[in-house]
């Protein structure tokens, strides 16, 4: 079907303000359902998910804590969440969190340990568990091991050509390390 005849095609459905027939329209951010008469009527929805998460699946047993109505499973805009299936009258949502850790200590704080995360762009970093009070970030894999040129605590693995090599995490240092000696 050409684009000339989807948005030419009548869809009947009545326009909930005015009652006339609702066309088909497209617009800078894809299409949508305008009302016939427009100007006189400004009636539109769109046909895109929302930015809300479209429901992937209704989670049934398990109740919303704040209205009792039961979870889903969506998709939004950066990835997957448990929502209310009562929304936009509940605004309840909840991350779906799986951190793997790696149980390497964090160098700055001390206190956490560096866990895989994902960036909204869906790359993958290592970051403290403590944050946001710690706000140490890595790009790659961490290893436990102190580095022989400046003694700082964490190294990281980073593939190349050769295969997988060794790197001081200490942004002032970062040269290779041979081996690996753990304190």
């Amino acid at each position: 079907m050409s684009k000339v005849e989807l948005f030419s095609a009548a869809q009947k459905e009545l326009c909930p303000q005015c009652g006339a027939e609702l066309v088909i329209r497209s617009g800078p951010h894809g299409p949508f359902l305008g009302c016939s008469t427009f100007p006189q009527c400004d009636y539109l929805r769109s046909l895109s998910p929302s930015a809300d998460g479209h429901i992937i699946k209704v989670l049934e047993g398990h109740a919303c804590p704040k209205c009792g109505a039961d979870k889903a499973l969506r998709q939004g805009r950066y990835g997957m969440f448990v929502g209310c299936t009562d929304y936009p009258a509940c605004d309840y949502s909840e991350a779906i969190t799986h951190t793997d850790s790696t149980e390497v200590q964090c160098p700055e704080c001390q206190n956490g340990t560096l866990v895989k995360r994902q960036s909204r762009f869906g790359k993958t970093f290592y970051a403290c568990s403590e944050y946001p009070k710690c706000r140490y970030a890595l790009n790659n894999r961490p290893v436990n091991g102190v580095c022989a040129h400046c003694g700082f605590k964490l190294l990281y693995n980073k593939k190349s050509v050769k295969g997988l090599k060794t790197f001081c995490a200490n942004k002032s240092c970062g040269i290779e390390v041979d081996s690996i000696s753990e304190e």
